[in-house]
């Protein structure tokens, strides 16, 4: 799984992942939750899911605002590993609560 993948590979996978865009070699993501304890409690679940995969992403926390950057470095650029994580954000995302509008 830590073999690069075709740019074709790549677009269809992006197409079948909601809420992340392709930044040269790296998926990335932007969320806003509810408040900074929910986005620090998003942030543990990726961390123990990043851990059973043995595949960590960059996370940048910003109060509520987290950004979340995937690549396999190892690789060079991006496998299926970054795209099984990213499914795996946007569980976590999904379930997080997020700011009253």
């Amino acid at each position: 799984m830590r073999e690069l993948l075709t740019e074709d590979a790549i677009e269809q996978a992006l197409g079948e992942l909601a809420d992340w865009r392709r930044d040269g070699q790296e998926l990335v993501r932007t969320a806003e939750l509810a408040s900074f304890p929910a986005a620090i409690e998003a942030v543990d679940r990726v961390a123990e899911a990043a851990e059973a995969a043995d595949h960590h992403p960059d996370i940048d926390i910003r109060w509520r605002t987290l950004t979340f950057r995937c690549s396999t470095h190892s690789a060079g650029g991006l496998t299926a590993l970054d795209f099984a994580l990213a499914k795996q954000i946007n569980e976590i995302l999904d379930a997080a609560p997020k700011p009253r509008p």
